[in-house]
């Protein structure tokens, strides 16, 4: 009987070995190619100067890696799962100018991303990532604070504010400097109702009256809420390493107020949100709401904005973090107000009280910042491309936290700090766990 029931346990253990072998999750080997998208072949690019950075999303591992002569790179023994692929190569102003011969007085960076890539066992296809030129401004977004303080103890959305930075040596002016939060496809759930791109964004090609000689998707961005910083062009001086704090409403959020209506407004933890007090500008909705919000104070010390368009009732910017933010700078040629404006394109004709969306052209777009929800399972198709952001940017802990997104500090020369700038927000921001206007990180 023990002999018998010996050869039971031997055998069981033996084919227990035999399965778990059989189920082992085998690693990859991946092949990445890196090549340099450009638009002339009068010169070359070194590769091996190329950076690749990818990351596990699940276990937000990383993994960093440099090219070789060739642009190629072969990771060995790379886990399954989803990941994020960017990749990036840097020239100094004198590299760039001595290789293209094209003379120019700042750093050029080129980036490639690939966002949520799944590699799966037996994956053995070439993953090609062509790296575009960005272009760098003077003035950078700095900070935004979209995800709102708690519900109960702190204030909510309305202690919302985004910060933009004078990242340059010489003074800048703030007058007519547009910025827009940008809109698309936020809601998986919702694709079904709009026509797609492969990636499954959205395909503003298809919406009603677009004009067919244009690339509707590539060199345009579309404006959910479209503001401007009013002047005359000289008002609203900018010193080097300073910055400018757009509010939604310019109020000292940690101490109570009366609101519209009279009522007072107050938070039970003064901890969790900000002092807008000192604010630059504010934005103020009243005057074009039939029943305004009772906390949207006009600070009669703070300048308002000018709204070309807006959305909902007030300067309120999606806290799970579903849009992207972008600067405008136009010339004198240019007058965004008369801009054209389209619908989402659904692929039902839409209504004739459907909304609008400015939409606004790249090429006058100086900085652009993506964020996205902080879960992976959350997030959407990127909005922007590497011309614009080549990643995104997201708050750990998600909406109503207390969280910032915040650009980080590259150097500092003779006191003056300037921020990480490389058009792939994946890499130049980080966050504060509560946000701090004009703090640095």
């Amino acid at each position: 009987m023990k002999k018998y029931l010996y050869l039971l346990l031997v055998t069981f253990a033996f084919t227990a070995c035999k399965k778990n072998n059989s189920t082992e999750i085998e690693p990859v080997d991946l092949n990445i190619k890196i090549n340099y998208s450009l638009a002339t072949s009068t010169y070359t690019l070194p590769l091996n100067i190329a950076k690749l950075k990818i990351t596990n999303i699940e276990t937000r591992t990383v993994q960093e890696f440099t090219a070789n002569d060739k642009g190629v790179i072969l990771i060995s023994k790379l886990a399954p799962g989803f990941y994020d692929i960017d990749a990036s190569a840097n020239f100094s102003a004198n590299e760039y100018s001595t290789i293209t011969g094209t003379v120019t007085e700042k750093a050029v960076t080129f980036n490639a991303s690939l966002k949520n890539k799944q590699i799966t066992v037996g994956f053995s296809e070439t993953i090609n990532l062509n790296l575009i030129a960005g272009s760098v401004g003077d003035w950078v977004i700095k900070q935004i604070y979209f995800a709102g303080s708690d519900r109960v103890n702190g204030a909510l959305y309305r202690d919302q504010f985004i910060e933009f930075y004078n990242n340059s040596d010489k003074t800048l002016y703030a007058d007519s400097l547009y910025f827009a939060e940008t809109t698309g496809l936020i809601t998986k759930s919702t694709s079904g109702s709009y026509n797609l791109l492969p990636s499954g964004q959205l395909d503003w090609s298809k919406s009603q009256n677009m004009p067919a000689n244009i690339d509707a998707n590539n060199d345009f961005v579309y404006a959910r809420a479209f503001l401007m910083i009013p002047g005359n062009g000289k008002q609203h001086p900018v010193e080097p390493g300073k910055s400018i704090v757009v509010a939604q409403t310019a109020i000292n959020h940690k101490s109570p107020f009366t609101g519209a209506d009279g009522k007072a407004i107050t938070v039970l933890d003064p901890g969790l949100t900000v002092d807008l007090s000192k604010a630059d500008f504010e934005a103020y909705y009243a005057p074009f709401l039939s029943k305004p919000l009772a906390s949207d104070i006009d600070n009669a010390s703070v300048p308002n904005l000018e709204v070309l368009s807006y959305f909902g009732t007030d300067m309120i910017f999606d806290n799970p973090g579903r849009y992207g933010y972008v600067l405008v700078k136009v010339d004198g040629t240019q007058k965004p107000k008369d801009w054209p404006q389209y619908n989402y394109p659904t692929k039902a004709t839409p209504s004739s009280t459907a909304g609008k969306y400015y939409q606004i052209p790249a090429k006058w777009i100086i900085d652009a910042v993506e964020v996205q929800p902080n879960e992976a399972t959350d997030r959407i198709p990127k909005k922007f491309g590497a011309t614009l952001d080549a990643g995104f940017t997201f708050v750990p802990l998600g909406s109503y936290t207390s969280q910032s997104v915040i650009r980080k500090t590259e150097k500092t020369i003779n006191g003056r700090i300037i921020l990480k700038d490389t058009n792939n927000s994946t890499e130049d921001f980080d966050y504060f766990n509560v946000a701090n206007p004009r703090g640095f990180k």
